[in-house]
Parts: structure tokens; sequence; C-alpha cells
């Protein structure tokens, strides 16, 4: 290669000089040269300061044409010729030229080998820069997989978009009934109750990191605690808690919304480890089902009353006359086999039907 670029000299000098920038860019990528480098090695060549900036992953060098390293001050000038890190990506490495008019043939190669060199070292040390979002569910399980090693659970949230540099990002596990899992980004207004996933207050998408466009889920969902990349794999495991609290349509007597947020469920979301699906039910759990059984509208009177402040509210969510209600009760406390007009009867009511609603949920 040098014996090339000598001949090539004595010909077209900057075909030459082209030809001798490959070969020393191809040497530092074979002995794995580091960022400073590769940018004082573009410096030095170029006869020009030279810079490299890449906000996602923090890194910011600047190297003088003598090959001291200072800080990069001040933004980058339109006119310095400068090279992507990535195929349309925006730039991120210029040779700092001041009136320059386009680059040079050889200041066109320097950026070239020197931005790949660049490139193949960050993927290496710190992961491939977000960009945009891979589609892939495989990396979203990898994300909520505890059983995986950190760093694999890092690179496939790097690959998926996630910020893992940024110590204040926030992440929420999302379990989806019969779909795939999601991550959706954490922002100022929590996901509400009465919308999907991936929907803000003011009905515009949030971000969802599964490589996709928001394509909301329909139906049931449980949105699991707001964690950083790291502990993702613990919001999965409160996600699938909530998701055991929801139900299809939200309808009162079904036992929940299609909605639920695992840290609003506190205290309460104990329960689901202590109800497993199909097991020998509690005496009060009988009592409910065998009410619920007397009468088609039981559940929903049961529901009304154990979810609202008082029994004028629950007549008022059933439709029904307050003195429809008041029979409505007389008739299901004989069969429940307890008052559930006083706070501690509404407690033992609304424990009944939560430990119901968990048997009969997945």
């Amino acid at each position: 290669m040098k014996e090339l670029a000598g001949r090539l000299a004595a010909v077209d000098p900057d075909a030459g000089a082209a030809v001798a920038v490959i070969a020393y860019f191809d040497r530092l990528a074979e002995t794995r040269a580091g960022l400073e480098a590769l940018v004082r090695g573009a410096a030095v060549l170029a006869g020009c300061p030279a810079r490299l900036t890449d906000e996602e992953r923090r890194v910011r060098l600047r190297v003088e044409p003598d090959g001291r390293r200072t800080d990069v001050v001040g933004a980058s000038e339109p006119g310095w010729p400068c090279a992507p890190l990535v195929p349309g990506g925006p730039p991120a490495l210029w040779l700092e030229r001041a009136g320059a008019e386009g680059p040079s043939v050889v200041d066109a190669v320097i950026l070239e080998r020197a931005s790949a060199a660049v490139r193949s070292v960050l993927d290496r040390t710190r992961g491939r820069a977000p960009g945009p979002p891979v589609d892939d569910p495989a990396l979203v399980e990898t994300v909520l997989d505890g059983g995986a090693p950190l760093p694999a659970r890092l690179h496939a949230a790097r690959r998926l978009g996630l910020d893992t540099a940024d110590p204040a990002a926030r992440y929420r596990a999302v379990a989806v009934a019969d779909g795939p899992p999601r991550i959706v980004t954490d922002g100022p207004s929590r996901i509400a109750a009465e919308r999907p996933p991936g929907i803000a207050a003011d009905g515009t998408p949030r971000i969802m990191a599964d490589g996709l466009p928001p394509v909301l889920p329909t139906g049931r969902a449980g949105v699991g605690t707001a964690v950083a990349v790291a502990d993702l794999p613990r919001s999965w495991a409160a996600a699938r808690t909530a998701l055991r609290f929801t139900s299809d349509g939200g309808a009162p007597e079904s036992g929940g919304p299609p909605i639920v947020h695992a840290d609003e469920l506190g205290g309460v979301a104990l329960l689901a480890d202590l109800v497993v699906p199909g097991a020998e039910p509690a005496p009060d759990v009988r009592a409910v089902r065998a009410a619920a059984a007397d009468a088609p509208w039981m559940l929903r009177t049961l529901h009304a009353v154990a979810s609202t402040a008082s029994l004028r509210a629950a007549a008022a969510d059933v439709n029904v006359h307050h003195s429809t209600l008041q029979d409505r009760l007389t008739h299901a406390e004989h069969l429940l086999g307890w008052s559930v007009r006083s706070p501690q009867g509404r407690f033992r009511l609304h424990l009944a039907l939560t430990m119901h609603h968990l048997m009969t949920s997945r």
C-alpha cells in the first residue's frame, strides 16, 4: 500500500494522499485504536482541528492538528467538512477547516475512513446508537428477562431506542392479555386507566419501545412501575401482577377495569401471590359465588356497593332507586352471611370480590 501511494503521488498527489489515508486508518483499525487516536489521526492528516460529537452516547472529543486534545467549544460551523457515523444520520465528525468550499478529495477520504473506524469502536465499546428502533420482539423479551445478563439486556435496550445512559430516564413494562409485552416511556402525565398504553393525556401516541408505530393493544393490560432500564424485569413482574386485576370491557360486574397500574394497587397486589387460580376458594368467595348465582343483578350490585363512596352512589351506579338497593342488600346479606353496610362489612365484601376475580383471572 505504501509503494502504491508513492507511485500514485507521482501521478496525482491527491490520489496518492488518499491511498495513504486509507492505509493509515486500516492500521489503526487493526490495532483496535481508541476514539482519541482516531480523531487525532484525522486532525494530523487534515492539518486542522477535528472534533467528534455523538450526543446519543455522550461522546465529545476535539483534537488539534499538533495532536493535543482540547475541550469542544461552541457549536460546529455549517461550512466545515463533516460526516455522519451512520448513513443518513446527523453529522458527528468534523474537520474545522474555515472557509472550505466543500471537502477536498483527501478530506473526504479522511472523514469517510475515520467515521467508519469511530463507528466500529463505539459499537464495540458502548453499544450501537439507538437510531431508529429495531422491530424485534425478541429484544423486548431480553430487556424484560431478569435471568438474562445485564450487559445483554442493556445492549438490547439500546437497539430498541431506550436511553441507558440517562439515570433519570424511566420506562414501564406493559403486559397485554393475548399479546406480546411492551415497553413505554414514562412521562409527566401517567397513562390513565381509561386510556390504552401508548396514549398520552392529550390523546397523542406515546413512544413505544417495540420498534413499531404505537399499535395500541385492545382489551386488558397491566402497566408496571416506572423504573430505569436495568430494573425493567421488576416492572414486568409488576405489570403481570396488575394484569390479573383487569377484566374485559371494564364492566362493573366483571371485577375490574381493562387497564390497571401496578403502582395504584398498593398492598392489594400482595393478594395476587396468595390467591392462585383454580385453588380451593375461601369461604367468603364461595358465599359471593352462591349469591351471584341467585340473581342476575347481584354481582353488579355488590361491586357497586364495594367500589362507591355511599349507598346512594351505589344506587345511582346501578341505576336503581335507593329503596330498591336497600331491598337488594337485605337479600344479599342473607345469602352472604354478613352485613355489607358497615365499613368492616364493605371491606370484607371488597376483599371477597377481589379474591373471586383473581381466582378466575390469568
